[in-house]
């Protein structure tokens, strides 16, 4: 039997002889001295013999959709290369509005989940296996400012795929390429479309895309026809995944509802299932013009609703995403746990409303203060509303 097909890893090869091509000191934007650091060359793949690539991007929805930019360039590229996804649970409906990936590998992979999820040996064989199975030929490992790609890459060497590149600021040999770290600052679109870029793969195009199912706009119509929605509507999406970047829910509906009233616009509230129970106290306050369908529609519906938006009002999470996507006016309710460089909206119409503080960005999941960054207003937050809807209005 082949190392390739045996189910059980082979003793990890930790600097295997990948498809070499150029010298990885002469492509554009990275850094000689970086490679003569580690102490031995890297060589990049010649990307004639690679049919198979493993994008690897765990995180949440938001950050699978700000991969697409660098899935459109890889397949303009190499438009025969079969594309992978390994992607979180959370991650990986993210695919469906994705046209490049070709396959889908849902992982909740123990590096992401350390303190939440518990160490289950055979979980991991599976996941090494499942690696294995997909017989990949270069992984390419894309992470936020934040992260190491050394986990995700030590078990793609565990599966035996030769090349994996990824950018790191530590030392290792479970990279086959390590790109020299960017710049904490950059926009985390930017920042994948960069490492490809150093890989000399060409981008010619660097905004937000997704594409929708004909079936959405189906569900999407369908929808809004059920609830007697016929003419312009806002979006407003409540919640985050973590607290510390969660507007006050009770001023955020007396934001929506005056936002609402004062434009003339229905108000749906969206959320994930998950959000059900939290969405019930605010449901008295939306008034005759809300709409509650928090847990009601899947991605896809999801995004075509944002599509058909006068305005979207959300905070920052996956829903920013998939407007700045859309190109859909968006009022954004942003906290100080990130610079807003690292995953504001780069296309849509949009304001951001936060307040100063000395603790941004701070990147915890709670806040162990008041919140004072979020310390707005709805009268703000609806001044803002209104500020931003003539603006497009005149665009229009």
């Amino acid at each position: 039997m082949s190392p390739r097909n045996d189910p059980i890893p082979a003793p990890l090869a930790l600097d295997p002889r990948p498809r070499l091509g150029r010298d990885y000191s002469r492509v554009r934007g990275t850094d000689p001295a970086a490679t003569r650091d580690r102490g031995r060359a890297q060589r990049l793949p010649d990307w004639s013999g690679v049919r198979r690539i493993l994008v690897v991007r765990l995180d949440n929805l938001g950050d699978v959709i700000l991969t697409g930019p660098t899935l459109r360039a890889l397949k303009a590229h190499l438009p025969h290369v079969h594309l992978t996804l390994l992607a979180s649970p959370g991650g990986a409906p993210a695919a469906a509005l994705l046209p490049w990936v070709d396959d889908i590998e849902p992982c909740r992979a123990l590096w992401q989940d350390l303190g939440r999820l518990a160490f289950d040996p055979a979980r991991e064989r599976d996941l090494i296996a499942a690696l294995r199975r997909g017989d990949h030929d270069l992984a390419l490992i894309l992470t936020s400012f934040r992260q190491t790609p050394h986990p995700a890459a030590l078990a793609c060497a565990l599966a035996g795929i030769p090349a994996r590149i990824g950018e790191s600021r530590e030392r290792g040999r479970a990279l086959t390429v390590a790109l020299p770290h960017a710049d904490d600052a950059l926009h985390q679109c930017e920042r994948n479309l960069l490492l490809i870029e150093r890989l000399g793969v060409p981008v010619t195009d660097r905004r937000l895309e997704i594409r929708l199912p004909r079936a959405a706009w189906s569900a999407a119509d369908a929808r809004l026809a059920a609830h007697r929605v016929t003419g312009d509507y806002l979006v407003w999406n409540p919640f985050a995944s973590c607290a510390a970047r969660t507007y006050d829910p009770l001023r955020h509906a007396l934001a929506a509802r005056a936002l609402a009233e004062y434009a003339d616009l229905r108000l749906l509230v969206c959320g994930a299932a998950r959000d059900r129970q939290r969405v019930g106290e605010l449901a008295a306050l939306l008034g005759p013009r809300g709409v509650d369908l928090v847990g009601e529609t899947d991605l896809p519906e999801f995004a075509a609703l944002l599509a058909g938006a006068r305005l979207v009002l959300t905070n920052n999470t996956a829903a920013l995403h998939l407007a700045d996507a859309l190109a859909v006016p968006q009022l954004v309710t942003y906290a100080g746990t990130d610079r807003d460089s690292q995953w504001r909206p780069r296309t849509s119409p949009h304001r951001l409303l936060r307040r100063p503080t000395a603790c941004t960005p701070c990147y915890r999941f709670a806040c162990p203060t008041e919140h004072e960054c979020l310390a707005l207003a709805p009268a703000e937050v609806l001044a803002a509303g209104l500020s931003l809807l003539a603006e497009t209005s005149v665009r229009a």
